[in-house]
This record gives structure tokens, C-alpha cells and sequence, in this order.
């Protein structure tokens, strides 16, 4: 039993303590509560917190309980020498007289001549008013509080008082009270099952409201949650992930080889992020497929006129933060061509655009992408294929709309019912890789590949209720929304 502990138990047996506060002036409160906390555990003690408020002098308030106001300080000197320029009042009593001319104007004490103080005709210089501040001060300096309540509003304004909360407790004897404490056990051991005193011995009760220490442990980002969703779906239907941690590429890969002409808005600085040291890379070792895809968007070959404009190679050679994940499954589709046959592939990793940050867009994001080869597969496997894949996610309403992709043909957005939003939003973009893509690779002319490709960072949102982006990433992210959130089931409607 502790010093503070057996204290208590003294003070309660000469009667209820009222206000702990004041029964053991100069003890922390926090102390006291232990104390309590543990007595009230054995049943001895009963108590229940009050709070007050505590008022304290600022520095200012302490010098003037010392010195007297600023107003009566300026009083005093005007009485001494009958009459103050108002030039001389900071030579004369420095900061403190500046201050207290407004305060002695308003009680009436001085008045103004021109540019000197006086004594106000109905102030008696032999008995001067009260210096009520000053008064006041030391009345809360002694008791912490004044009754007055709206001179202490005012002694706040004047930022001469500050307050503070103060916890105390008003303690009442328990049904188990008493002035000495038996140790309880807390557990049952060996020798007290050998030796029989488990039976007379007393156990302290189990609390079991109390809560156990949590763990200290990592946990994953939100983003990573959805992400090992979408990897496991994935992984269910027989996909392959593709190496996809290559954030810089040319712009052969990350335009060219996905018919991007090199004129298009896309290309330019304000949508992409160019290096600037290295500032180029290397061409693709195999000259055909160079070739290749030069006469395609100068001249056109396998069934496209092309763009028909002069095709740069250093324009091609220019390195770029990717700016879709594309890029890399372009590259995958190159090395199918070598031994061509029916394949599923997938990444899911980040890329780059050169946007404006706002509450739905950054810099920088997550793509989610499929890629589906086999031969003779039509636009309808895909619109087939589209449904098995997002309704593993519980997105079983969906709509395809027509759009254009320069690297797709037919190209659809895949938009699905919000139920929350009540209406349809756009959830993805999907098409058929065009021929003026794959056959310059060296794929077969009946080798078809789908494709279809959505943010991670709007599943996401969606399933943990963020409205802004920043929330998700950044230095704007509470640690506590990482730490708490569950894992995401994706199998539950997800919009």
C-alpha cells in the first residue's frame, strides 16, 4: 500500500472528503487518481471527479500585484506631480504608463489639457480610489477564481488571467472500507494448489473491461489493401503479373509501339514527365521491329493508312516517367511474339502524368491492368470477359460505352451504378489492341489481345469513404485511418 493510499483511507475515516483538491493541497491530481483508481478496485472507495476552473496570473498580473495596476500607477504619478505631458508619460513610467492611460480615462481618474494629464476635478487627491485591478489579482493569486465574474471576463481580456482545468474528487467509504489493505493474489500457482491455500486465499477480480496493450506492428497502406485484392482476383482467373518496376522508359515503348502519334497532346510537356539527365536511351536491338513501327506511322502497313507525317528516332529515344502501365505490357507483348501463344497478364503499379493536384487527381497514381491473348477472340469476350472480372470486385451492373484509344480498336469506357451517388460513373477504359500495335511485334494476324485497365486509387476511395485524394496519399494522411482500417473485401458491392 502506497504512503498517498493509506492518507486517504485516514482522511475518509474521519468523514466523506468533499473535495480532494482541498483535503491534500500540493498532491498531483493524477497521483490521487491512481490512488483512487486502485482503492476503488478493492471496493474500499467510491468517488466521482469534479471539475473546476483554476485561474493564473500572467506575468503581467504578477507585476502589477507587486507594483499596483498601470491606470493607478499613471494615477499616482499625476498626483505627485500635479500634471504629466502626455509626451513624458513613457519617460516617466515606460510601457506601463502607455498602457494605463486608456484604463484611468475610463475610470473617470484623469482627464486631458490640451496635450497634458490631469487629475480628474472629481478625484480627491488625499483620498485616491482603490486600485480594484491590483485588488483583484491577489484575490485570485490566493483562491484561484474571483466571484465577480465579469470583472474576471475582463482580467481575461486583458490577458492578465489564464485558466486551467482542475480535476478533483469528492471520496466516499466503500463497502469493503478499511485502514489497512490485504494483497490480494492474482493468480493461482503450483505451490498454493499443493499446499491447499488456494482455498482460503483472496483473488483480485478480473476485470474484463480492461483492454490488452495493442501490438506494435506495422500495417498496410489502404491502397495496398485494395491492391492484394486485385492480385488475388487476378491470380483466381489464371493471370501472370508482369515485372512492372520500371518508372522510366522511352518513348518508344511509352508511345510509339502503342500507335501514339508524335504530334499528340499526350507527348507534350504539360501532360508528361521528360528526364532531363539522362535525357535519352537506347533503341529496341531488333531493327524490324524499328522499322516496323516507323513505316506504320509514317506510310501505314497491315491494314492502316498511318499518320503520314516524317517519324523522328530521337523523338522516340526521349526518356519519360510512364505514363501508363501500357508500356510495359507492350514489352511483354513483344516477348510473347517469340513463342506465341494464348496468355493472361497483369500489373498493377504506378505511373505519371503531369496534371494539376486537386481533391481527385494527382501527379501520380496507381494503374490496375489486364491483358487477354488468345486466337480468334472477339470484341464480345471481352464485354464477357469485362463482367466475370468486376463482378469478383461485386460490380455486377455494368454498361460499355464506344470511345477511342489510339491504341485500342473498338475501345470502350466501362461505367458501372453508384448506388450511393445514383448515378453511372466511368470505372475503367477497355479495346482490342489494333493490328498496327501487334503485327509489327511479329504476333500472328489471329492472335487478338484485350485490354482494359482502371485506377487503384478510385476503388479505394470508394470502398473507405475518402472524398479527397490527399486523404489516401501524402503528408496530409492520418496515421491512425492506416493503422484502423480493415482489409478490403472487394467480393462486397464496391459501388
Amino acid at each position: 500500500m502506497s504512503d498517498l493510499q493509506l492518507t486517504i483511507l485516514k482522511k475518509l475515516d474521519q468523514g466523506t472528503i468533499a473535495d480532494s483538491g482541498a483535503a491534500f493541497p500540493g498532491v498531483d491530481s493524477q497521483a490521487v487518481h491512481a490512488a483512487l483508481a486502485s482503492l476503488s478496485s478493492r471496493n474500499m472507495v467510491t468517488f466521482k471527479s469534479i471539475e473546476n476552473e483554476h485561474w493564473n496570473l500572467t506575468d503581467e498580473a504578477k507585476d502589477i500585484v507587486k507594483n499596483g495596476s498601470h491606470e493607478y500607477r499613471l494615477l499616482e504619478t499625476i498626483v505627485k506631480l500635479e500634471q504629466l505631458k502626455i509626451a513624458d508619460v513613457g519617460k516617466e513610467l515606460g510601457d506601463a504608463g502607455k498602457m494605463g492611460q486608456a484604463r484611468a480615462f475610463k475610470n473617470g481618474w484623469i482627464s486631458k489639457d490640451g496635450d497634458t494629464l490631469v487629475l480628474n476635478a472629481k478625484i480627491n487627491k488625499d483620498v485616491l480610489p482603490a486600485d480594484e485591478t491590483c485588488a483583484d489579482l491577489k484575490e485570485i493569486e490566493q483562491s484561484g477564481t474571483l466571484k465577480d465574474k465579469k470583472k474576471l471576463t475582463e482580467l481575461k481580456k486583458r490577458k492578465l488571467v489564464t485558466m486551467t482545468k482542475l480535476l478533483t474528487y469528492t471520496i466516499e467509504k466503500g463497502p469493503e472500507f478499511a485502514l489497512t489493505i490485504e494483497k490480494l493474489e492474482t493468480e493461482i500457482t503450483s505451490d498454493m494448489i499443493l499446499s491447499g491455500s488456494w482455498e482460503n486465499a483472496k483473488f483480485k477480480p478480473y476485470n474484463f473491461n480492461s483492454e490488452g496493450l495493442a501490438p506494435e506492428s506495422g500495417a498496410l497502406h489502404p491502397l495496398n489493401k485494395v491492391r492484394e485484392e486485385f492480385r488475388q482476383i487476378f491470380f483466381s482467373l489464371g493471370f501472370t503479373e508482369m515485372p512492372s518496376n520500371q518508372y522510366v522508359d522511352t518513348g518508344f515503348w511509352n508511345f510509339d509501339t502503342l500507335f501514339v502519334p508524335q504530334q499528340h497532346p499526350a507527348r507534350d510537356l504539360q501532360d508528361t514527365f521528360y528526364l532531363k539527365d539522362p535525357l535519352v536511351g537506347g533503341l529496341p536491338e531488333d531493327k524490324e521491329f524499328f522499322d516496323n513501327i516507323k513505316k506504320v506511322h509514317e506510310e501505314g502497313a497491315y491494314g492502316s493508312i498511318g499518320y503520314r507525317y516524317p517519324w523522328k528516332p530521337e523523338e522516340t529515344q526521349k526518356l519519360v516517367l510512364r505514363t501508363h502501365t501500357t508500356a510495359i505490357s507492350s514489352a511483354m507483348l513483344k516477348k510473347l511474339a517469340e513463342d506465341p501463344k494464348p496468355s493472361r497478364l497483369f500489373s498493377i503499379d504506378r505511373v505519371f502524368r503531369n496534371e494539376a493536384v486537386d481533391a481527385t487527381h494527382l501527379a501520380e497514381f496507381h494503374q490496375v491492368e489486364g491483358v487477354l491473348a488468345d486466337y480468334d477472340i472477339t470484341l464480345g469476350n471481352l464485354i464477357g470477359f469485362m463482367e466475370s472480372f468486376f463482378e469478383k470486385m461485386g460490380v455486377r451492373d455494368l454498361r460499355f460505352k464506344p470511345t477511342y484509344n489510339p491504341y485500342t480498336e473498338p475501345s470502350m469506357e466501362i461505367y458501372s451504378w453508384h448506388s450511393g451517388l445514383k448515378k453511372w460513373v466511368e470505372i475503367g477504359n477497355s479495346g482490342m489492341f489494333r493490328p498496327e500495335m501487334l503485327e509489327p511485334m511479329g504476333l500472328p494476324k489471329n492472335m487478338r489481345v484485350l485490354g482494359w485497365g482502371l485506377s487503384l486509387e478510385r476503388p479505394t476511395m470508394i470502398k473507405y469513404g475518402v472524398s479527397n485524394i490527399r486523404e489516401l496519399l501524402g503528408h496530409k494522411v492520418s496515421l491512425d485511418f492506416i493503422e484502423t482500417n480493415p482489409a478490403a473485401r472487394l467480393d462486397e458491392d464496391l459501388v
